[in-house]
């Protein structure tokens, strides 16, 4: 993987990643492919319509079904979906520990039920990554001790010992596998874990921060915190994460979260809002949300954003969305995907343009003006 930056405006920055499969520019949003598929969309709604060029998708599922052995014979995600761009999969771990009521965290792994047929499984620093390679990802994220907010301190400590033996355990892993002439299109980024504590998100950090992975991820946020703690977390780890390798921000988040993100350097995000809040009902705009079941919007004949150049507001009006919400017609989840995914994908481009002019104050700005007029 090739990493660059290309201009920082205070901590914001623009940077450049190439794959062996794409490039692109960051901050960038990833929209969210769990089963291998974007909910609603195919690789032509995302590469011809939205130019996407890097979507996420989810090793625990993938690995129960169809099985990477399966994807392997397509020659990985790539030729198995028809997505040519970028692909990022994460460990599966947060999935072990959310989906399995029985998942234990153990020294040498996670050990979870299936939430399809509850068989018995173990995943474990180098498991992962055999599945990963397989899936033929681009990105892969290793595994790491996940807790849910608020922890106490012994929890958030094992958290941080744990996720620190794993790191090491899957960069030389990683290494065995590039020295013998494979995973060399793979890339590994690490993940730092500590909960909303300084000085656990410090040690993590910091020992993350020693070892090879080409990019670094945040991960264990948004998990029940309140937003400025978040906020603080972010910014209090960055001060021990070097700049030369990308910065991850995992499952976050809302579109203020990507600005504040942004703000205090955060090149990378993914987040399965703009997708599930489509499909309930809630579209995002330029001055804030709507949600287009409402009655007011049975004869509106605008567009949900009249600011937006998007597939959807181009050629749909409200009135028609509401019909076709209220319906249950499932062109509704394809239309209201593809808006949100737009907005979400423009605002990132939109900071980026700010960033290299050295306006992104202005930008923060002007973004939470047009909310507040609505």
């Amino acid at each position: 993987m090739e990493f660059k930056i290309k201009h920082k405006d205070n901590k914001a920055r623009v940077c450049e990643i190439k794959t062996a499969h794409s490039s692109f520019t960051t901050p960038i949003f990833m929209p969210v492919g769990t089963a291998a598929c974007v909910k609603s969309l195919d690789f032509l709604d995302l590469i011809e319509i939205l130019n996407a060029k890097i979507i996420l998708a989810n090793t625990y599922h993938l690995y129960l079904r169809p099985g990477a052995n399966i994807i392997s014979k397509f020659n990985g995600l790539h030729g198995f979906t028809g997505f040519k761009n970028s692909f990022l999969t994460d460990s599966g771990g947060f999935q072990a520990f959310s989906l399995s009521k029985n998942s234990k965290h153990k020294d040498e792994g996670i050990e979870f039920k299936s939430h399809i047929d509850g068989s018995k499984h173990l995943f474990t620093p180098k498991s992962v990554l055999d599945t990963q390679y397989l899936l033929n990802s681009d990105i892969m994220m290793i595994l790491d001790d996940l807790v849910s907010l608020p922890a106490d301190e012994k929890r958030l400590k094992l958290s941080v010992q744990r996720t620190i033996k794993w790191a090491k355990e899957s960069i030389n892993y990683h290494k065995e596998n590039l020295k013998n002439g494979l995973a060399f299109n793979n890339n590994i980024f690490g993940i730092i874990q500590g909960g909303t504590d300084y000085e656990q998100r410090k040690i993590c950090a910091l020992e993350l921060c020693s070892m090879d992975f080409n990019g670094l991820a945040i991960g264990g946020l948004s998990v029940g915190e309140e937003n400025a703690l978040m906020y603080d977390t972010i910014e209090g780890v960055m001060d021990f994460i070097d700049e030369n390798r990308p910065r991850y921000l995992m499952g976050v988040g809302t579109p203020q979260d990507l600005v504040e993100g942004v703000e205090r350097g955060v090149d990378m995000f993914d987040c399965v809002m703009p997708t599930r809040n489509a499909r309930n009902g809630t579209l995002f705009t330029n001055f804030g949300k709507i949600n287009i079941k409402k009655a007011e919007f049975l004869q509106d004949e605008k567009a949900i954003d009249e600011n937006c150049d998007c597939y959807t507001c181009k050629n749909f009006s409200r009135g028609y969305l509401h019909h076709l919400f209220r319906a249950k017609e499932l062109t509704f989840f394809r239309l209201a995907s593809l808006h949100n995914l737009h907005y979400y994908l423009s605002l990132v481009k939109a900071m980026q343009e700010a960033i290299l002019k050295d306006s992104f104050s202005e930008f923060k700005k002007e973004f939470y003006a047009k909310r507040s007029l609505s």
